[in-house]
């Protein structure tokens, strides 16, 4: 193989990984939020709705939310170690291994979506005097 092209295919390699590194740090950041507003809406629960169902929601929804988390800072160490040292080929089975990790992102987004659906629901019953 040429250097060139041997050079070619490794920026290629780093792009991807990059890209993937990139979308990865906008999912834990997205967590993060997740974490912030979980902590708001325990206060809402607390002062005003007062249900325990809820805050056990809010509990379920932060572990989620934690395990997540951790799963996805192991998975941003291996990109970076990969990224820096690595010389694996970018290829279909690292792709479907990110694509499963987007679905576990997209899965929790959409169990928070329909969590805070749930408590806006609530909120809605209560009238200002």
């Amino acid at each position: 193989m040429s250097p060139h092209l041997s050079n070619k295919i490794e920026n290629q390699r780093r792009l991807c990984i990059q890209k993937d590194l990139n979308e990865l740090n906008f999912w834990i950041y997205t967590l993060e939020a997740f974490n912030n507003e979980l902590d708001a809406f325990s206060v809402l629960e607390k002062q005003l709705i007062k249900n325990t169902s809820i805050i056990n929601l809010i509990k379920a929804l932060r572990r989620k939310n934690v395990l997540s988390m951790a799963t996805f800072c192991k998975y941003n160490q291996e990109l970076n170690k990969e990224f820096e040292y690595g010389n694996l080929e970018y290829n279909t089975p690292r792709t479907k291994m990110h694509e499963k990790k987007r679905e576990q992102y997209m899965l929790l987004v959409q169990e928070y979506n329909a969590f805070k659906m749930h408590i806006y629901k609530l909120l809605m019953k209560y009238k200002r005097k």
